[in-house]
């Protein structure tokens, strides 16, 4: 078969009633289900779906990051609707150890340099 004209699907992205999902909804009329492939990332979503004569192909950004194991996708009538719940962004942080130190720090000079100026602390 020639080459398919690529086109971009209508498509809406949408966070659900109780915004814990981000759902995403692509219109591909004519593509079989079993071509239909779909990528997610945590932010974004690829899609390439042959039909016909056109392949649907779509990149969509996400402006909050989602879980893209946790992702479900039904396909009917011709539209693609997937839902994925969204990452809280405090999921993988790292908590950073503050260590106690002085009143004052003391500074080395670096080899061939002199040691940086002490600040006089202000009155008044």
């Amino acid at each position: 078969m020639a080459d398919r004209i690529r086109v971009a699907p209508s498509t809406v992205a949408y966070a659900d009633r109780e915004s814990l999902k981000l759902v995403v909804e692509f219109a591909i009329p004519g593509a079989p289900a079993d071509t239909v492939d779909v990528k997610i990332l945590e932010d974004s979503v690829h899609l390439t779906a042959p039909a016909r004569d056109v392949e649907y192909v779509s990149a969509l950004a996400l402006g909050w990051p989602v879980k893209p194991d946790k992702a479900e996708a039904t396909y009917e009538n011709g539209l693609l609707r997937i839902e994925v719940p969204f990452k809280d962004p405090m999921e993988d942080a790292v908590k950073v150890v503050i260590k106690a130190g002085g009143a004052e720090t003391k500074t080395k000079a670096i080899k061939g340099q002199a040691a940086l100026p002490k600040l006089k602390a202000p009155t008044g």
